[in-house]
């Protein structure tokens, strides 16, 4: 699972940097379709690219290819749209295009694999978890069945900002049973997803985290990158939070770890995600100053 997972991110990576080289070459047009368009081979932006691969280049009628919600934008499409399309620029952008065509496909594929896989293994757990032994014999026991992938993933899935993919990318790093580990801490240790422990003074100062697994720290960041732009949430709120004082990529980091932690108690417990809220640290630091303030009484 491990690398099928892994092989599955290696794609996409080689999917982004197409899509930068695809960019790139839009860039030595100077069509700034990226400024408009979030996302340069959504259905408006990719239809826009077809046709000027077709020989449009008139910016109003390639602007009215715009769907949705870009449509309000035609204005500034017909902008973004104006620049110099050479031959061999056509060239270039039909290469890239059927690369990024061909690693989707290979992405989907892998995907679906994945899918499969995981379904025999988690028939196989049902299968293997039926009682072999007769009611009389049975002895009560507070400890749960292990949790099957399938279900694994649904709890992650419940994390906001979590996708389906980086659920089955983090479970085929860390794996199902979390009682290898005696603890939340030890499991992030492990996964090198914790601040170093730097003391002069007998003070501590901030370090950087230790080399882990470069796949499971992927995954994290982009289960965190997630998070940090859901609604109302306490991730978010925690991200926000953080960037403002640490930066951007120490709070994703931060994030990652606080993800990871957990998903230990989730998959021990057997337990959904519970939401505290985005103004969860608004709201303790209010009964905090309240408790401060009533001890000076």
């Amino acid at each position: 699972m491990r690398e099928l997972t892994r092989y599955r991110s290696s794609l996409v990576e080689d999917r982004t940097r197409v899509v930068n080289r695809l960019q790139k070459v839009l860039e030595d047009t100077n069509i700034k379709l990226g400024d408009v368009a979030t996302d340069i081979l959504g259905k408006s932006a990719r239809a826009m690219l077809e046709a000027m691969l077709g020989g449009q280049t008139d910016p109003k009628v390639l602007a009215e290819l715009a769907r949705g919600r870009m449509r309000a934008k035609r204005a500034e499409l017909e902008q973004a749209l104006v620049g110099v399309f050479k031959p061999h620029h056509r060239f270039l952008l039909t290469e890239l295009l059927a690369q990024v065509d061909t690693l989707d496909e290979a992405i989907t594929r892998v995907g679906n694999e994945i899918a499969t896989r995981m379904q025999e293994v988690s028939l196989e757990q049902d299968q293997a978890e039926q009682p072999a032994s007769s009611p009389e014999t049975e002895v009560e026991t507070d400890e749960k069945p292990p949790l099957t992938w399938a279900q694994a993933i649904v709890l992650l899935c419940s994390i906001p900002g979590i996708s389906r993919r980086a659920a089955e990318g983090i479970l085929a790093e860390i794996g199902l049973d979390m009682t290898r580990f005696p603890s939340a801490g030890h499991l992030a240790s492990w996964a090198s997803m914790c601040p170093g422990n730097y003391e002069s003074a007998g003070k501590r100062l901030g370090g950087k985290t230790r080399k882990g697994s470069p796949y499971l720290r992927k995954f994290l960041v982009e289960a965190a990158h997630g998070a940090a732009h859901s609604k109302n949430t306490y991730l978010s709120a925690q991200y926000h939070r953080l960037a403002a004082r640490r930066g951007k990529k120490k709070a994703m980091v931060a994030v990652g770890h606080t993800i990871l932690i957990m998903i230990y108690h989730m998959l021990l417990q057997h337990k959904s995600y519970e939401e505290l809220g985005g103004n969860y640290f608004d709201e303790r630091e209010r009964q905090a100053t309240e408790k401060r303030l009533v001890r000076r009484l």
